[in-house]
C-alpha cells in the first residue's frame, strides 16, 4: 500500500508544470544561477528578490568573477537584501570552487554540502534541480506543507522534526523527477500553502491527501516553538556632513553587521549636549544641528531603536572615511539600518550641498 509520500509526486508535479510561476533562475538548470538564487532566497521574500538576481548576475555572471570581486562591488551588490553575511559565503564558496575544482561546481552532494554558506536545504536544492539527484530540499515552506499533509503537531523549528520529515520525503524522489519535485514543494508551501495567510485548500493538488483538510486542522498547523523575546538596544547614529561629504566607518569584524559601512554609531540615545560633546572629541567640530531623527531596524533576535543625529560639521578628521552623496548611491554598500537614514536628503539639499 502506497504512503502519502508516495502518492505526493503524481498530482503535485501535475499542477507545478501548469502553474509555476515564471521565475528569474528558473530558466535553466546552471548551478551558479539555482545556488545564487537559493541563497538570495534565504529569508527573502520572492519578490524582493528578482531585481537582486537579475542585477547581481549582470555585474558577476559567473564563479569566476565572483571569486575575484571586490568587497565594496558585493556589498553594493547586496545592499538591502540584509543577511551579508551570505555574499560574503558566496564568495568564499567561489574562491573554493576555482582553487580545488578548477572553477566548475561540484556534481556531487558531499562537495556540495562542504561549501562556506550552503547547508542541508540549499545542498539539496542544487543537487535535485541542477543534477537530478535524489537529495530533498527541506526549509519552513516544505515543512508547512508535510506538516498539513501529515497533520503533524511537531513543532517545525525543531531539527529532530526536521529531519524526520527529510527522511519521510526520500520515497517522493525515488520516483525521479527530483528537479521539478523539488521545485514543486517549494511553490506550493509559497503559494497556496503559503505562510502568514489561510491555506487555499480548494486549489491544492494534495486536497485528496491531506490528512489535516480530512481532519479540518489545517489553519492551526504548522506548529513552532514558543519564541524567545527579542532583545531592545538603543543606539545613537550620527548623520555628519561637511561641504559635499558624510561620515562613514566600518564595523568591527565580529557582531551584527560585521565589516560593513555604516554611519558612526554608537550606543545608548545620548541627549543632544552629549551627542555635541561626541562630535567634537571625535574631531568633527560640529557647527549646525540640523535635525534629529527616530528609526526602529529589527534584527532576527535584536531591535535597535535609535535615534539619528544630523550635524554639519567644519572638519573632517581620519577617524571617518569622508564619501559624496553620488559615491554612497553607485559605489558603497550601505545595510538597511542605515540607509534608511539617508532616505532624509532634504535635510542636506535644503542647504545647497552639492
Amino acid at each position: 500500500m502506497e504512503t502519502l509520500y508516495e502518492k505526493l509526486p503524481g498530482p503535485l508535479l501535475t499542477w507545478y508544470r501548469e502553474h509555476a510561476r515564471k521565475l528569474p533562475w528558473r530558466v535553466d538548470q546552471d548551478p551558479y544561477h539555482v545556488w545564487l538564487s537559493e541563497v538570495m532566497l534565504q529569508q527573502t521574500r520572492v519578490e524582493a528578490v528578482k531585481d537582486y538576481y537579475i542585477r547581481f548576475l549582470e555585474s558577476i555572471p559567473g564563479i569566476s568573477q565572483l571569486a575575484q570581486a571586490s568587497d565594496d562591488q558585493l556589498t553594493k551588490l547586496w545592499e538591502g537584501l540584509g543577511y551579508y553575511s551570505r555574499v560574503r559565503n558566496l564568495q568564499k564558496a567561489a574562491k573554493i570552487i576555482m582553487e580545488n575544482h578548477g572553477g566548475q561546481f561540484p556534481r556531487e552532494y558531499a562537495q556540495v554540502r562542504a561549501l562556506p554558506g550552503i547547508g542541508d536545504y540549499t545542498a539539496g536544492a542544487i543537487c535535485s534541480i541542477c543534477f537530478q539527484m535524489p537529495t530533498p530540499a527541506v526549509d519552513g515552506n516544505v515543512l508547512r506543507v508535510l506538516s498539513r499533509l501529515e497533520a503533524s503537531f511537531a513543532p517545525i523549528d525543531q531539527p529532530m522534526t526536521k529531519k524526520c520529515m527529510t527522511e519521510k520525503l526520500k520515497c517522493s524522489y525515488a520516483q525521479g523527477n527530483c528537479g521539478d519535485l523539488t521545485q514543486s514543494l517549494m511553490e506550493l508551501g509559497a503559494t497556496l500553502c503559503g505562510p502568514n495567510r489561510a491555506p487555499q485548500c480548494h486549489m491544492c493538488p494534495l486536497e485528496s491527501l491531506c490528512q489535516a483538510k480530512a481532519l479540518q486542522c489545517q489553519e492551526q498547523l504548522p506548529v513552532k516553538s514558543k519564541k524567545q523575546t527579542r532583545k531592545l538596544e538603543e543606539k545613537t547614529v550620527f548623520l555628519l556632513r561637511n561641504e559635499q561629504f558624510l561620515a562613514i566607518c566600518k564595523r568591527p569584524a565580529t557582531g551584527l553587521l560585521a565589516g560593513l559601512w555604516s554611519y558612526p554609531i554608537i550606543d545608548g540615545h545620548l541627549t543632544v549636549q552629549e551627542a555635541l560633546d561626541w562630535v567634537e572629541q571625535a574631531g568633527c567640530q560640529p557647527k549646525e544641528l540640523l535635525k534629529t531623527v527616530e528609526k526602529v531596524h529589527v534584527f532576527t533576535h535584536v531591535q535597535w531603536n535609535m535615534q539619528g543625529i544630523y550635524l554639519i560639521c567644519g572638519a573632517r578628521p581620519d577617524a571617518f572615511h569622508w564619501v559624496t552623496d553620488q559615491q554612497l548611491q553607485g559605489e558603497i554598500g550601505l545595510p538597511t539600518a542605515f540607509r534608511q537614514f539617508s532616505e532624509d536628503q532634504e535635510v542636506w539639499t535644503q542647504r545647497n550641498f552639492g
